[in-house]
């Protein structure tokens, strides 16, 4: 299990490398194929005070690359959401890998 932290435009934050770790924990702990996370960190400039804060993560896994990406407030609500995104994929994924 590898995870990365690539930071645009802010500056980095062991904080926010541990929550981030610890939700990918279980995203790792059930599904054993996925390799790798990459995890992006940025901000943008926005007129919606409930947005701006970005979180991307990239999972490596067989088959095509898993991708998803939330905008909130703060990033700890973004990694949530994201984590949640990658989850539902991840189950779909894992679906069509079942062998009969």
């Amino acid at each position: 299990m590898d995870i990365i932290f690539e930071y645009h435009d802010i500056e980095t934050s062991d904080r926010l490398e541990a929550h981030a770790t610890e939700k990918l924990e279980t995203v790792f702990t059930r599904y054993d194929f996925v390799i790798r996370a990459d995890v992006f960190f940025k901000t943008e400039n926005t007129s919606d005070d409930e947005t701006g804060k970005i979180c991307s993560i990239r999972l490596s896994a067989p088959g095509p690359r898993l991708f998803a990406e939330s905008s909130h407030d703060n990033f700890y609500d973004a990694i949530s959401e994201t984590v949640n995104d990658l989850l539902r994929q991840l189950e779909k994924r894992k679906d069509k890998m079942k062998t009969y």
